[in-house]
């Protein structure tokens, strides 16, 4: 018989151990719970040291919330990555170290904004906390098969708001198009949180070249802020500057 491994991350304890219990009762399922995203974090690597890697992570949708006083803020689609507290964030993070795993995240209500986030996250599946447990096994075995599954009432809300994230994505990209390789370049620095000063040293450029490409990178965006400048360029996809390992060469490049 062929086992499922799988991780309940939920910081309500009597939850996840109840949770946790009633999917132990099934003869090819093998369980485990943890209590916050980095717990959940620990297990997965544990598990890949000892050769015994999870299938499935059903994390909760506000994970961490009772710890930071309510229910994480709606956010737009392709805004950004969520805070480092919320089930989503979680899901995005396990997509990136642990691609393999299929995440599925349990919610209390229905959201459409937020199962879209997860979706974009990289989640398999959105269920209510209070399915029952032959739907959730259901959808545990599903994900395993590269299906996806939603509750059929958030389809077209769902629909709806990944349809607005791809246009919003599209109008950024047509903007950040037309920037210079210059200015792209600023921009890039502003997205991995640098200031004037530093992206200054960092391109070779005076302080007042860089605050002249920033307010060339503004307005060409048609933003007032630096936030919202960054903000959409993570909508267009712009990548970071890596601080780490880029090298900016001075030779062939124009201020």
């Amino acid at each position: 018989m062929v086992r499922i491994r799988v991780l309940v991350v939920d910081d309500h304890r009597i939850f996840a151990e109840s949770l946790a219990a009633a999917l132990a009762a099934e003869p090819d399922v093998d369980v485990s719970a943890a209590g916050s995203g980095p717990a959940a974090l620990r297990c997965l690597e544990r598990a890949v040291a000892e050769g015994r890697r999870f299938d499935v992570l059903l994390v909760d949708a506000d994970l961490g919330a009772a710890a930071g006083g309510g229910v994480p803020a709606q956010r737009e689609p392709g805004s950004g990555p969520p805070p480092a507290a919320d089930g989503i964030a979680l899901v995005a993070g396990v997509r990136v170290s642990h691609p393999g795993v299929r995440t599925v995240v349990l919610a209390e209500r229905d959201d459409p904004r937020r199962a879209a986030l997860a979706l974009q996250a990289g989640a398999s599946g959105w269920v209510a906390k209070d399915c029952s447990l032959s739907r959730l096994l259901a959808v545990i075995r599903g994900v395993l098969r590269e299906e996806t599954h939603l509750p059929p009432a958030l389809l077209t809300g769902v629909l709806r708001e990944l349809t607005a994230a791809r246009k919003h994505r599209t109008d950024s990209e047509r903007l950040v198009e037309s920037l210079t390789p210059r200015e792209h370049e600023v921009l890039r620095c502003m997205v991995a949180g640098l200031g004037r000063k530093d992206v200054a040293a960092r391109l070779f450029l005076s302080p007042h070249t860089v605050r002249t490409h920033m307010q060339n990178v503004l307005g060409k965006l048609g933003v007032h802020s630096t936030l919202a400048a960054v903000a959409l360029a993570r909508r267009a996809g712009v990548r970071p500057a890596d601080l780490a390992g880029d090298v900016v060469e001075r030779s062939g490049q124009l201020a």
